[in-house]
């Protein structure tokens, strides 16, 4: 089975909702997301598994309610991680997450492209 990256019920959804807010809601996520992965690494450096698994969790609900499932699967699974405090596996998932949010940015980046004004 194929990991999806984008759900594409979640996001015809978040268009029908936001209308023309659809493009600035897709901004928002990809500049927090960012901000996201930037916090991720830091509390990683620091050995701050509070500070992980709270941002890991954060990041899981906004890719989620984005449909992003494989990358809100990683930030779970980091999550975990940092709540058994079981640091010396989260750089491999963080990198993970990485991996898969420069997917996913490339795919929303391509979404947005549709809504140029």
């Amino acid at each position: 089975m194929s990991d999806i990256h984008l759900d594409s019920a979640v996001l015809a959804a978040l268009q029908d909702v936001m209308e023309d807010e659809y493009p600035a809601l897709l901004d928002t996520y990809l500049a927090d997301s960012e901000e996201r992965l930037r916090l991720l690494r830091q509390t990683l450096r620091d050995a701050d598994a509070q500070g992980l698994r709270l941002a890991a969790h954060s990041f899981k609900g906004s890719c989620s309610n984005m449909g992003a499932p494989t990358l809100a699967g990683l930030c779970k699974q980091l999550e975990e991680v940092a709540r058994r405090e079981a640091l010396a596996e989260a750089p491999e998932l963080t990198e993970r997450i990485e991996r898969e949010f420069a997917i996913v940015r490339i795919l929303f980046k391509a979404e947005r492209q549709r809504y140029r004004t």
